[in-house]
Parts: C-alpha cells; structure tokens; sequence
C-alpha cells in the first residue's frame, strides 16, 4: 500500500489497489461513525460505547451503536433490547431501544440469545460490514461502533472497509494495559484515522462513607499516557457498582453524571 494511501478510494491518488469503502444501506444516512476499542478484553469497552450512545441520544442525538463484537456482543442487554431484529425485502431493521438508540447485534439475530457464535475470523468480519450493508438504519447523526478487542481480522475489516471518522481508546491503569494501548494507537496512525481521545475506566472508587478517592487498580498515568501518544481529550470513568447493576439490567440510558457528560463532551466536537 502506497505511503500517499488516505485509505479512501474515491478521493485517493495513489492508485494502490486499496480496499473500497463500503456505502451504507441506500436508506441510511449516517453523520459520525466512531469507532470504541480497546487493546484488550475486559476494560468496559461496551460499557463506555453504551453510555456514550446513550449521552447522545439525551442531548438530541439520533444514536446507534453496531455492535461489531461478534463473539461477545453485550450492547443489546445493557439496552433492554431482546427478541429478533425484523426485516423486509428492503433489509434489516435495526431495532430502537427505550428512547429511541437504533442496535443492531448478532444477539438479535441469533434463535436464542445464549448460543455460542462459533464462527472463523472471516465470516465474523463479513457479518460486521453486512450490519453496515444491509441494515436498514435511518437517520443517524453519531453511530458508535462496539469493536473486539485487539486488532485482529474485525478491526482490520472496519477500518478498511466502513468510513471511519474517529476512535475512541478504552484503557484501564494498569501498566499492562498502558502498554496495550500502544498497539490501539499504532493501528489508528497505520489506518489514517483520528484518535478522539481516551477513556481510562475504572480509574477511582469513591467512598461512600467518606467521599475519598481510592485507586483500586494503581494511580492513574491517563496524562502521562495521553502526552506520550500525542492525545490531547482524555475522560476517567470511575468503579460504580450502579453502572455495571443498570447496564445488567438494560436500564444503562437511566445514567447520567458529570462523569458520563464528560465523557460525551471529549468527543462532541
């Protein structure tokens, strides 16, 4: 791939064979696409991608998140979303949650919502970029992209194939994660697509007795983190056991807080 790749084919240059992008279903129309990662499993990831739909839609947002996570997908549980997705001759329609996020999930298309996706990297991928394709999502101004951690065969096929216009990183304060966050930022720069900022989660527990912080996972290096790779917007989420007990209980558009508003604030512009 050529050095002068902008890794969009219809206004790139360098005649370097790249992959098309791919349009989404004539009846959409689709404002931001933002994609949320992480460099592993297990940091929130789905959790701040919720919460950020869920933000959106409480400021006038129209909202949608595809859930891309097609081994673990959690995005239709934390909305209180079950049953099947409908469709017609026209395609699929992504299902609405309770005020009005628009989902799609491979949850909502699969006989019972508990059985196991066993599926090889490459169908896994084409089932991401048919979500995109084929379902039918209507106006939608930020659509929020739930990945798989790493950055296997689904990150690779949705930065190549679906117009991204930024990321979002989900970390925790572990030095292990930070140095994971390394190989996040590094497929951004490789895929030319902008880093939004980052989101360390479960970064202090406040004490309910007597207010103080405490940093169960280590002290926070979000500001040393964020200088090193040139990331100016950064969010801290805290531990709450009310997030993860709204968000099991699909209730997580009932959250609200300077925490979240700020976390939707990093990346409004």
């Amino acid at each position: 791939m050529s050095e002068e790749c902008t890794h969009n084919c219809e206004t790139c240059s360098s005649n370097c064979g790249g992959i098309q992008k791919e349009k989404p279903h004539e009846m959409s129309q689709i404002g931001r696409s933002i994609a949320v990662i992480s460099g592993k499993g297990g940091v929130g990831k789905s959790m701040v991608t919720s919460m950020l739909a869920a933000e959106a839609r409480r400021r006038g947002k129209l909202a949608a998140v595809l859930d891309a996570d097609i081994t673990g997908p959690s995005i239709p549980r934390t909305f209180g979303i079950h049953g099947h997705a409908e469709g017609s001759d026209l395609g699929i329609f992504a299902p609405k949650s309770k005020t009005g996020v628009s989902v799609m999930s491979v949850n909502l298309l699969l006989e019972n919502e508990t059985d196991p996706v066993i599926w090889r990297g490459p169908v896994i991928a084409n089932m991401v970029t048919q979500f995109w394709k084929e379902v039918i999502w209507g106006k939608v101004d930020d659509m929020f992209i739930d990945m798989p951690p790493g950055t296997g065969d689904v990150p690779l096929t949705v930065f190549q194939s679906i117009p991204i216009d930024g990321i979002v990183i989900v970390t925790t304060p572990q030095e292990l994660v930070s140095m994971i966050v390394e190989k996040a930022v590094k497929m951004a720069e490789m895929m030319n697509i902008p880093i939004l900022g980052i989101v360390e989660n479960m970064s202090y527990y406040t004490c309910p007795d007597c207010g103080k912080q405490h940093a169960i996972f280590g002290e926070s290096r979000l500001e040393e983190v964020a200088a090193k790779y040139g990331i100016e917007k950064f969010a801290r989420m805290p531990i709450d056991p009310s997030i993860a007990k709204a968000c099991d209980a699909g209730e997580v558009e009932s959250l609200s807080g300077p925490a979240i508003a700020a976390l939707y604030d990093m990346i409004a512009e």
